[in-house]
């Protein structure tokens, strides 16, 4: 029997020796990370608590959100994943195409046509361990507001100045401030932003009601680019008013009723060849088949290491919102790599009447005016944004439209003051149709000027 009691012993000792390997291991896993949470330091964060806490509120408790899963959202789990995020969702609608599989690596020829955020979730729980990704295969506008307020922070990973538009106005909606202004940090959804155009790129952190948001410095982003129409039809000078032509004038015109489709492949080649006709009538060179996709598509070529240096800002700057392990960017940081690597750290200013998060638009009245008055003077105030608007007061509903509408035409001429509550200063909610995700906050304040 001693043979066998000591195979038994050896098991045992190996299985304790193996035991003793993985949680080192797992110890050693997170090392460079533990690094930081586990440090006193001039430079940390507000709040920040250093400690076995703090690493377990990273790996346990902080849930984010991937917006977009194309070459900046591949980087973005990747380093979330192996920075000790293992709670993340994923959302984007798109499939993969086989010219996505140069710089989103998350993906191969055996993921051609499927959804990104699924293969992106199953290729980031199959090389991390303990790392869990939710995938959503939806438009970001299919999910309900409400559906937002579970994550503690959104990482945006996106092309689109619309879609950063409206991540940023359904954030903002979920604002709200005190009598005097200030904002309930509880409301406060915290957004890291991250974007890239060939060489160039930019970080940002947007914590609405704190810090500029997305809406507050839209005079960054150029208007794209538009030719003349009299140039493309008459004096063509390069190979984008040759593809361009092709699109927006001899399409029409010889395809009658046929909406053009960038994503159909005879659309594509069908433009390719009459612009390739026109340059070569002109002597202009340069139309390519790819070019032409670039035109018609608004295709800015994509660097795999401007969206890795991107997004490792990001996923710092995430990381120090969710453990305080130092201070965050204040509040945009540029890159250039076009001729050599430069970066800027800037901070811009908050916009104090911005429509989305602000604690109300600055609007003065007399003392004797009337809801009715009030109601034309912002809309001429705001023409672009109202045209029919419903206000209320507090939890007190002023003036509704629609089918309510008749129960409220008496305070049409009742003055503000009064509904009000006999106050000369007062935040009233402005909802109207043409408002796209979030109500108008309005500061009135009335005088008896």
């Amino acid at each position: 029997h001693a043979p066998t009691a000591r195979r038994r012993g050896a098991r045992s000792a190996a299985q304790n020796m193996s035991t003793t390997s993985c949680a080192r291991a797992e110890r050693d896993r997170w090392s460079s990370i533990d690094a930081l949470v586990h440090r006193e330091g001039r430079f940390v964060g507000p709040g920040f608590s250093p400690g076995d806490a703090c690493a377990s509120i990273l790996r346990e408790h902080v849930r984010v959100l991937v917006v977009g899963a194309g070459g900046l959202g591949c980087e973005l789990l990747k380093g979330l994943a192996l920075s000790g995020f293992t709670t993340m969702d994923v959302i984007d609608m798109d499939t993969i195409d086989v010219t996505n599989l140069n710089r989103q690596f998350l993906f191969s020829t055996a993921d051609v046509g499927g959804s990104k955020a699924v293969c992106a979730a199953k290729a980031i729980e199959a090389r991390v361990r303990g790392c869990a990704v939710t995938p959503h295969h939806a438009r970001i506008e299919d999910k309900p507001d409400e559906w937002y307020k579970q994550f503690d922070i959104i990482a945006l990973g996106l092309d689109s100045l619309e879609a950063r538009a409206y991540i940023n106005s359904v954030c903002c909606g979920f604002l709200e401030f005190d009598g005097e202004g200030n904002v309930d940090p509880t409301t406060i959804k915290a957004l890291v932003d991250g974007g890239t155009e060939g060489f160039k790129g930019h970080a940002r952190v947007i914590i609405p009601g704190i810090t500029p948001c997305f809406h507050c410095t839209m005079w960054l982003f150029p208007p794209q680019t538009t030719f003349p129409l009299c140039t493309l039809a008459e004096t063509p000078r390069n190979a984008a008013h040759c593809i361009e032509y092709a699109k927006l004038i001899q399409w029409p015109a010889e395809r009658h009723g046929e909406t053009f489709d960038a994503d159909d492949v005879e659309h594509m080649t069908w433009v390719y060849n009459k612009a390739l006709k026109r340059a070569q009538t002109f002597g202009i060179i340069g139309v390519t088949y790819a070019h032409t996709q670039g035109v018609t598509k608004n295709i800015i070529p994509a660097i795999p290491s401007t969206n890795a240096i991107v997004a490792a800002a990001c996923v710092i700057e995430t990381l120090k919102m969710a453990t305080m392990c130092a201070k965050g960017m204040n509040n945009y940081m540029m890159y250039v790599g076009t001729d050599g690597v430069y970066s800027h750290t800037v901070e811009y200013e908050k916009d104090s009447s911005c429509m989305m998060c602000s604690p109300g638009i600055a609007h003065q009245m007399s003392l004797n005016a009337t809801l009715e008055d009030f109601m034309t003077s912002i809309v001429a105030a705001h023409a672009d944004a109202l045209s029919a608007p419903s206000v209320s007061f507090g939890d007190k509903n002023l003036y509704i439209r629609g089918i309510l509408e008749a129960e409220f035409a008496d305070n049409l001429t009742r003055r503000m003051y009064d509904l009000m509550d006999e106050r000369t200063e007062g935040l009233l909610i402005i909802n109207d149709k043409k408002l796209k995700r979030t109500a108008m906050r309005v500061r009135l304040s009335l005088s008896m000027e």
